[in-house]
């Protein structure tokens, strides 16, 4: 099965939680039907497929890096390499963006889906990137180790304060589901 059959198969799984997701979700079956390498960076019109992944602990905090060129708060994440999954992909800039090497993906599956306007920087047009996200856990969270390349600070925040620095209704969604995985499925 090639990664964009994968994806296929895992969208047309995946339940949206609100509209503006559920919007993504076809945005995103509509890119990948189209036959291009939407997965390639330098696919730009109307954007590319990324992959990232927010981190929780057993305490339930969330692991938040400080990002050097967009000058925001986010969970780690980035581009998908050559012939490798979403949630490969997903796991893989956590670790590299983390330090963290114990994580695991809480679900086994996508986790949340936006789609965010990226702006024009090191030689690339204005585009978007078309986030395919993931729930992963780590029981060593002292172990991170900021990567400077990537990131400002790296900070373990309680949701209420994740809240703060991630303003925006793609952001309160992920929250939401966060809380609602820690309740229901005592994972955190």
């Amino acid at each position: 099965m090639t990664r964009n059959e994968r994806l296929l198969d895992q969208l047309h799984a995946y339940t949206s939680q609100d509209e503006a997701e559920a919007l993504h979700r076809q945005a995103m079956l509509a890119l990948l039907e189209a036959g291009d390498d939407a997965f390639s960076r330098e696919h730009f019109a109307p954007g590319h497929f990324t992959a990232s992944c927010y981190i929780v602990d057993a305490d339930g905090r969330l692991l938040l890096h400080h990002h050097r060129r967009l000058n925001r708060w986010l969970q780690m994440g980035g581009h998908v390499e050559a012939h490798e999954s979403a949630d490969a992909a997903a796991l893989r800039e956590a670790r590299e963006e983390s330090g963290l090497h114990d994580l695991a993906d809480i679900l086994g599956g996508i986790f949340d889906l936006d789609i965010h306007p990226i702006p024009a920087a090191k030689g690339e047009p204005d585009h978007a990137h078309y986030d395919i996200r993931y729930l992963a856990r780590t029981d060593s969270p002292d172990a991170v180790t900021l990567d400077r390349a990537e990131s400002n600070e790296l900070a373990w925040v309680t949701l209420d304060l994740a809240a703060e620095l991630m303003p925006g209704p793609e952001s309160a969604r992920v929250l939401r589901k966060i809380d609602r995985v820690r309740r229901e499925r005592s994972v955190l």
